[in-house]
């Protein structure tokens, strides 16, 4: 029998999973998961697709119409049985939460009373926070002799300094807590573990592009984050896929006052009809955008160019210079267009792309003379997950 540590990213409609072996008493995670995929459709017609540890797909199936989380995450399991005909024992189960507050700056393992802190931040990520307490509560209940783990993808930021966590607003607020946390973290906290292996500029200024539907930049020094371009909640800083990004708060009131629109609409506005796919009135996928001969396609594009160049420029100010630039998510590693024009962008700050290795998606995309680094490092969230629960929970029984 084959013991796994199961690593969980429950979306509204989807659940991304890998499965990592444990060998001995130990992980090795040097490697790719054993298994690994998503189920699709979860609430219409769902479909789990899977991929085996060379990246191959191994299996697609047909789940029942309109199933919910709890019946996917029952098929799923069942299908982790059967999998070539080996059993998986499930050792422990991590998730990813999207928002631990202030409170939770390390992973932690779950408990009831711990789930029922973590809802409290549902608010600050609507679009996330209750999708991933669903998956949790669902693994718990089909699971339930099983420890496992909440890794939170605001964690990283904390080492940022106070006064790059406040807003404007009154103290009595910020007490409260409002104010920046920033997202993406087991993205950024993975590149910053890997880092070394690509640059001699590791532990100097780094920032990270992870841009993708969700987008954002991580600026770093000695591999901890010290500012970044989201804040109280993940709609906030560059143009993402239907998200806004940044807004200056005079146009909500505006919206309020002379739109009519109420919470709802405005939430529907600014997250789901906002950012590529409203600049545009096309997509929201970027490579559709850039496949694209429409004028309000390439106004998107060079939106998304333009805000990601000017943040650069914010967050190089913050840690007083720039020697690495990664890119990393779908559009960070996957589209050379979007890298030239913002690597043109930062010319200033010394950066200079090598256009071949650029078009190549090559690791190291600089050229001999640039002053700075800049890389191409795919992001792997769960190995990120797999390593907090295995480190935390210690080894498992045999």
């Amino acid at each position: 029998m084959k013991r796994g540590i199961l690593t969980i990213n429950a979306g509204s409609s989807s659940i991304k999973f890998a499965l990592f072996e444990l060998r001995g008493a130990t992980l090795d995670l040097a490697g790719k998961p054993a298994l690994s995929g998503q189920i699709d459709g979860i609430g219409a017609d769902a479909k789990l697709v899977a991929k085996d540890g060379g990246g191959n797909r191994c299996s697609e199936i047909a789940l029942a119409s309109g199933i919910h989380h709890t019946e996917a995450f029952d098929e799923l399991l069942r299908w982790l049985g059967a999998h070539n005909e080996a059993d998986w024992r499930i050792a422990m189960v991590g998730h990813r939460v999207v928002h631990g507050g202030e409170r939770y700056s390390q992973p932690m393992r779950l408990t009831p009373a711990v789930l029922a802190d973590l809802a409290q931040f549902v608010v600050l990520a609507p679009l996330h926070q209750p999708h991933n307490l669903a998956g949790i509560r669902a693994l718990m209940g089909l699971l339930p002799d099983v420890p496992q783990v909440a890794c939170f993808d605001t964690a990283f930021h904390r080492t940022q300094p106070r006064v790059a966590q406040l807003f404007a607003i009154p103290k009595a607020l910020s007490v409260e807590g409002v104010k920046r946390y920033g997202f993406h973290g087991l993205s950024y906290e993975y590149i910053a573990r890997v880092l070394p292996q690509t640059t001699t500029r590791a532990d100097g200024r780094v920032i990270v592009a992870h841009l993708g539907n969700g987008a954002s930049m991580c600026a770093m020094q000695g591999r901890r984050s010290r500012a970044t371009s989201m804040g109280f909640t993940a709609i906030d800083g560059l143009v993402m896929g239907t998200r806004s990004g940044a807004l200056d708060p005079g146009v909500i009131l505006y919206l309020l006052e002379n739109k009519g629109m109420g919470l709802k609409e405005l939430g529907d506005l600014l997250y789901k009809q906002s950012g590529l796919l409203g600049v545009s009135g096309i997509s929201q996928d970027m490579r559709t955008l850039l496949a694209s001969d429409d004028p309000a396609a390439a106004d998107a594009v060079e939106l998304f160019c333009y805000r990601a160049i000017t943040q650069i420029g914010a967050l190089a100010a913050a840690i007083g210079g720039l020697d690495a630039l990664v890119f990393t998510g779908g559009i960070g590693e996957h589209a050379a267009e979007v890298r030239r024009r913002i690597g043109k962008g930062c010319a200033w700050l010394g950066l200079d792309l090598d256009a071949a290795a650029n078009e190549r998606d090559e690791k190291r995309i600089s050229a001999a003379g640039s002053r700075v680094d800049a890389l191409v490092i795919p992001a792997d969230e769960e190995w990120m997950i797999a390593h907090h629960t295995r480190n935390l929970l210690g080894a498992p029984a045999q």
